[in-house]
């Protein structure tokens, strides 16, 4: 009778702990249950956004190539409005940051410097994040804006950009601007940094040169 009773205590006791926390138990569960579902919801719906914009930058890297050199006014015209849906649709996305590099290249082949300054400009304003996309855009528009003869605030760009692994390049266009420009030891300066962080003078001969030429300047 005693292991009876301790059987019934045993179930009732249960009962008791279910009655009060059964609810809660379940609610627990449900909710883990909807997280994991949302989450590979998410997942799929993130895959299946970076398919559609991997799509859609595949077939604006073939319109580019048909319309090299602005010969195909149709497949120009395609470009364009893939680039324009890559912005609209996945405006987050590594893929509509390539695609306004490529087009400021295809806007630049066809003379069409300030487009391709909206280009570099919309690639820049699009994430807060630099990475190697912000940097090859900066890099860039500093060169066009340096072509239109606004050496001064290519100069401000690139000295106050985040290079990253394309200091070389940076330290080199500094000294193109400041040769250019009549400030030889900063273009001298320039160089020199570029060669240093570029390996050496045996690696980077033509950098070399440039720094040559201007022996002397430094002082």
């Amino acid at each position: 009778m005693a292991e009876l009773r301790t059987e019934e205590e045993q179930v009732q006791a249960l009962k008791d702990w279910w009655k009060e926390n059964g609810k809660a138990l379940v609610v627990g569960v449900a909710a883990a249950v909807a997280i994991v579902l949302g989450w590979k919801a998410w997942q799929g719906n993130q895959e299946q956004k970076a398919a559609n914009a991997s799509a859609l930058y595949q077939n604006l890297t073939e319109a580019v190539q048909l319309s090299a050199g602005g010969v195909n006014d149709s497949q120009y015209a395609t470009a364009v409005h893939l680039n324009e849906q890559l912005r609209s649709d996945y405006a987050d996305t590594a893929y509509a940051r390539y695609g306004a590099l490529m087009m400021a290249a295809m806007a630049v082949g066809n003379g069409e410097v300030e487009r391709a300054l909206q280009e570099l400009d919309w690639t820049l304003g699009a994430t807060d994040e630099v990475d190697n996309i912000v940097r090859v855009a900066t890099l860039r528009k500093a060169m066009l804006l340096s072509q239109q003869g606004n050496a001064d605030t290519a100069i401000s760009l690139l000295e106050n950009a985040d290079a990253g692994t394309y200091e070389v390049q940076y330290q080199e266009l500094l000294g193109d601007l400041h040769a250019n420009n009549g400030r030889p030891a900063e273009a001298f300066a320039a160089y020199d940094r570029a060669l240093q962080l570029g390996g050496g003078e045996q690696l980077r001969p033509l950098l070399k040169m440039k720094r040559d030429d201007l022996a002397g300047a430094e002082s």
